[in-house]
């Protein structure tokens, strides 16, 4: 799939709360909350234009029964997708709009994209830091598998001080 970044836009915002409000009507009672992250979620950042959504649930288990509800609204059920405990929709095709993530409330993972997010919106120097890469990687890259793979290590390292921020934030 070839890489779309988009200058950001307020849209996004919006386009996160209509996904709720129809993801609440799907899940119902096993929703917690949601929360909007990932580039989309920044804002001023440069962002493959996709959603990036997560849905909080009480028993991640019973997820799966939504499935068929799921790819009638037009998303993909991709399963774990590499991420014990977390269930994938993509809702676009090769135009994608929505990538939901839908974790139990005491995964481990939460915490990660959650502190990243806010890591980001508190510093905008380390945003302007990740926008330049991810626009170096799309010139490089036609297909977001290796666009992905080659920004993994900067996403990390940048996790790891968000992490540390976030513990001294704490004290």
């Amino acid at each position: 799939m070839k890489i779309r970044l988009s200058k950001y836009d307020e849209n996004w915002v919006q386009m996160f709360n209509a996904e709720a409000l129809i993801l609440r009507g799907i899940f119902g009672d096993e929703i917690i909350k949601f929360e909007h992250f990932g580039s989309t979620a920044v804002p001023g950042m440069k962002a493959k234009p996709v959603i990036d959504m997560m849905c909080l649930v009480k028993d991640i288990k019973k997820i799966d029964s939504f499935n068929e509800q799921m790819l009638s609204l037009g998303y993909n059920v991709v399963g774990e997708w590499g991420i014990e405990g977390r269930r994938l929709f993509r809702k676009g095709g090769e135009k994608r709009t929505h990538h939901i993530h839908v974790y139990q409330q005491d995964n481990l993972h939460i915490q990660r994209h959650l502190v990243l997010r806010d890591y980001l919106r508190a510093h905008p120097d380390e945003a302007a830091r990740y926008t330049s890469l991810k626009e170096e990687l799309a010139q490089r890259y036609d297909d977001t598998a290796f666009y992905s793979k080659a920004k993994k290590p900067f996403v990390e390292e940048l996790e790891q001080r968000a992490l540390i921020w976030n513990k001294n934030l704490q004290v």
